[in-house]
């Protein structure tokens, strides 16, 4: 826990990113019957019944200290998937960095293995060399600032029946194109001093 704090209040480094990253899903669903349209003094009318059209799978990432940052969905969360999101990080949107400094839960497919099965061994290397990875404490998954993105991504904009894959991509890619226009940033309030003191108990006893 101390670690991820600590990342956190480390001044902003173009060269070490400090980039927070998370996963989520979506259920997609389908209208069986078609809505009716609002009108003065009527709202839009749907029906109760619905389709199930699968799951869509959302990969989040956002650099707290510059309020950028990038979505996508997609239909499965392979370790295959997590590595190529990684690629793109490292070669796409942040190609001139050193190291990024990547905080994330202890999900299955989130480590360097999933690198080496995905790419040849100097390409995953060559990524690995580049990822300084700090790994949030079991249930304290709190700690990821992704997770406060996802919860505005789903407040703001997937509080709603999507019915197939394009249209979530399209509503996450509204969202994302305002948010970063915004430049919404995130300031942590959350300090060691102040963890020591309200989560002692999680500390051992000397």
């Amino acid at each position: 826990m101390e670690d991820v704090i600590a990342v956190y209040h480390l001044p902003y480094d173009p060269d070490y990113p400090q980039v927070c990253m998370d996963e989520s899903c979506k259920q997609l669903i389908g209208e069986v019957h078609e809505a009716i349209a609002c009108a003065p003094g009527r709202p839009k009318r749907m029906d109760a019944e619905y389709v199930r059209n699968g799951v869509a799978q959302i990969f989040l990432e956002v650099e707290p200290l510059t309020g950028k940052r990038h979505v996508e969905a997609a239909q499965h969360r392979t370790r295959k998937d997590w590595a190529l999101w990684i690629k793109g990080m490292l070669v796409k949107r942040y190609p001139k960095a050193e190291k990024v400094r990547l905080v994330l839960d202890n999900l299955n497919t989130h480590c360097l293995a999933s690198l080496y099965e995905t790419f040849k061994p100097k390409e995953a290397r060559r990524l690995a060399e580049r990822l300084e990875i700090h790994y949030t404490p079991k249930h304290g998954s709190w700690l990821n600032m992704a997770e406060i993105e996802l919860s505005a991504l789903n407040g703001q904009s997937l509080d709603r029946r999507i019915a197939d894959l394009a249209t979530l991509r399209n509503h996450i890619a509204a969202w994302e194109n305002d948010r970063n226009n915004r430049q919404a940033k995130i300031q942590w309030q959350f300090t060691n001093a102040k963890a020591r003191i309200k989560l002692k108990r999680l500390y051992p006893q000397l």
